[in-house]
Order: C-alpha cells, then sequence, then structure tokens
C-alpha cells in the first residue's frame, strides 16, 4: 500500500515542524511539503498532488476558512484542521468541519506536543479514505410536523464526519423532538460551541451536557468534548449524569458508554443512532441497546464520510437497518412517536 502524501499548511515554522515530526512517526505516511500561508500551499498543491492536508484555521493574507472554501470548490482535497483550544477556535473550526473538513485536531500545550497530536496521524489516515462532500453542503430538510412524543429517548454517536450529519439529521426535527443525547467526538471545548451553532439553526434547545440536566421532550444534550462521559442517571433514567472516567473505546466521552446506560434505563423505551466515524465505538453499545429491546439504526456507507462506526456495529449485528443520513431523522422520528410497542 502506498504511503499517505500529507501537506502541511501552518503559518508557525515550530508548529510545522511539529506536525510533520508526529505524522512521520507513522510508517504510512509521508510528508511531502509544508507551506505557510495559502499562496505557498497552492503552489504546493499543485505540485505535490497530496492526497491529505493539515490546515490551520488562521493564516496571514487569507484565514483557513476562506482558503478552505476555495479548495472545496476548485479542488477538493481531504483536510485535516489543525487548530488552538480556545472557543474561538472551536467555532471557526466547526465552520470548516461544516464546509467540507474532514477531522480536526488541537493544537497542543507547550512541551505536551507528542500527547497532543497522538490522533493525528490516524485522523489523516483516515481522511485519505474519507469521501470528499460538496462546499454546497446537504439541503436543509423540512422541519417535521404533528409530532407526538411517546416517552421514548433518542441516543446518537458521532465521530469523523459528524459534525455535517448531525446538522442535517436535527435540521428537521421539530421543537417538540424526543428527548436526545449525542456523544460526538471533539477535543475539549469544542463541544460547547456546537451546542451553541446547533441551537441557532435546530428547532429543539440544544445544550452541552451537565451533571443533572433533566431529559425532556424538545431538548437535546452534547456530551462534553474530552472531560466525561455522558451517562442517564436519577429516577428511571431522567436525567444526565456525567462521568469523569477514563477514556473508553479509546474515547472520553464514549458512544459505548452512552449507549451500553440508555440500554439499561430504558430497555425497549429508546432508538440509537450510529453516524459516521472512525473506529468501533458505539458498536457494542449499540447492540447492548439492540438486545434490550431498543429500535437501532446506522447510517449507511453511501452517505458517511468514514463508514468505520457504522460498519463494526453492523457486523455484529448492531443495527437493525442502514440509511442515508438524510433518511435517518424520518426513520429515527417515526420509531419515537410509535413508542415502545414495536420495540419489544
Amino acid at each position: 500500500m502506498s504511503k499517505v502524501k500529507v501537506l502541511v499548511v501552518d503559518d508557525s515554522p515550530t508548529m510545522r515542524g511539529l506536525i510533520t515530526m508526529a505524522l512521520r512517526r507513522d510508517p504510512d505516511i509521508d510528508v511531502v511539503g509544508a507551506a505557510a500561508d495559502p499562496i505557498e500551499a497552492r503552489a504546493a498543491i499543485k505540485a505535490l498532488n497530496p492526497d491529505v492536508i493539515t490546515l490551520d484555521v488562521e493564516m496571514p493574507g487569507m484565514n483557513g476558512i476562506e482558503f478552505l472554501e476555495k479548495l472545496m470548490r476548485l479542488r477538493p482535497t481531504p483536510v485535516v484542521m489543525v487548530s488552538t483550544l480556545t472557543y474561538k477556535g472551536a467555532a471557526i473550526t466547526l465552520e470548516a468541519l461544516a464546509l467540507g473538513a474532514i477531522d480536526c485536531v488541537g493544537k497542543p500545550a507547550a512541551g505536551d506536543w507528542e500527547e497532543g497530536f497522538g490522533e493525528l496521524a490516524a485522523k489523516v489516515k483516515a481522511a485519505s479514505g474519507a469521501r470528499i462532500r460538496s462546499s454546497q453542503g446537504t439541503p436543509a430538510s423540512p422541519v417535521r410536523t404533528n409530532f407526538r412524543s411517546n416517552g421514548m429517548l433518542l441516543a446518537v454517536g458521532a465521530s469523523t464526519g459528524g459534525v455535517e450529519a448531525l446538522l442535517t439529521l436535527l435540521s428537521s426535527f421539530p421543537a417538540n423532538c424526543p428527548p436526545t443525547v449525542i456523544t460526538q467526538h471533539m477535543p475539549a471545548n469544542f463541544t460547547r460551541s456546537f451546542a451553541e451553532r446547533l441551537n441557532r439553526v435546530c428547532q429543539p434547545q440544544v445544550t452541552e451536557a451537565y451533571d443533572g440536566a433533566p431529559i425532556e421532550p424538545g431538548r437535546i444534550y452534547i456530551a462534553p468534548g474530552g472531560v466525561a462521559h455522558l451517562t442517564l442517571g436519577g429516577r428511571d433514567g431522567k436525567t444526565c449524569k456525567l462521568i469523569e472516567q477514563a477514556p473508553v473505546s479509546g474515547h472520553r466521552p464514549s458512544v459505548d458508554v452512552m449507549f451500553k446506560s440508555v440500554a439499561v434505563t430504558h430497555q425497549s423505551h429508546a432508538v440509537g443512532l450510529i453516524l459516521t466515524g472512525m473506529g468501533k465505538d458505539g458498536a457494542e453499545g449499540l447492540l447492548a441497546m439492540r438486545k434490550a429491546g431498543a429500535r437501532t439504526f446506522g447510517q449507511d456507507e453511501s452517505s458517511c464520510v468514514v463508514y468505520g462506526m457504522p460498519r463494526a456495529a453492523h457486523a455484529i449485528g448492531a443495527v437493525e437497518k442502514e440509511a442515508t443520513i438524510e433518511a435517518l431523522a424520518g426513520l429515527a422520528l417515526d420509531a419515537c412517536e410509535a413508542g415502545a410497542r414495536i420495540a419489544q
């Protein structure tokens, strides 16, 4: 198998060196060049034809978002964003992910680059085989009307490509949608910005999950990135419970942890969705939900950016049915509206 050719784009010589060093530790990656600004990057892309580009959010002359828009329009190429772990950096990076960037990593603190860039190589390799989405994005689905909540909980897990997938999924949810909990793999500090972005464009109330948050119709909670696992606690699993434990399935928050908690607290009164993502986090948890009587659906390969997590879940029999991301909203809402009668 040929090596993945990577172009590193960052205005800091130090950061370019650290990213290059981190990537060259993987024998399957070849860093073919580096660029300090968009002008250098354009020339390097033409000359080197990289498989993947790592891109800084902020560069002189043209920021990463402007560069990404032009790149996706003129020469679509898989991009992994490298962002500062700040609120501003998170907001810009989320915009990049919605525009078509495949994934993101946070810039580590000084002296912590080895651990901070621990997932970079894996994300770059996953990006090399990812499906490039149109820079125009997916047309918004009409908001579902006349939805009746029937006491069902919706649990959703996603990773690489999940930003756009969740925007597509939740855009058609009504204001009285089923109570929904979501674990999306993201760096620390990014999920609050992501929840705010979703809250601006969706009918229900979307917030980052906090300990003791009420599980009610019309509320959607995003597990806080890098901080804790999202589970359900309280009487009958009616509140969010954050567990500050070690990563599970390589992640914190982990989709497996959330799904397994739902299987225990809600059994057949739940619906599980597993969306685009790298790896297998969520597969075992979704199987636990299905065995407990829940309805379970997976995003199909054709609409996934990375068909990793749904593939793993499907392979072990955790997925009842696969569908495109555009069709999953209807399937999930129908199942929630029907209630537990058909989930048994």
